[in-house]
């Protein structure tokens, strides 16, 4: 049998990354849709959120890639 690793403290992190990043999308998709703001000025702020989450993983001793 091989030992359980121990959870790392950015699980937390590592398990909201995708659905936040979804759910951002979606948010993009929708304001498009309304008409208020174009997702061709927007798309940026999933580079963003995705910078911010990987920051968070460093800083909270996730793997460094």
């Amino acid at each position: 049998m091989s030992p359980v690793n121990p959870p790392r403290s950015s699980s937390l992190i590592d398990a909201i990354r995708g659905p936040l990043m979804l759910i951002t999308l979606g948010a993009l998709m929708a304001a498009d849709q309304m008409g208020n703001i174009g997702i061709d000025r927007t798309w940026p702020a999933l580079l963003i959120l995705f910078g911010l989450l990987k920051v968070a993983a460093y800083l909270g001793g996730g793997q460094h890639e």
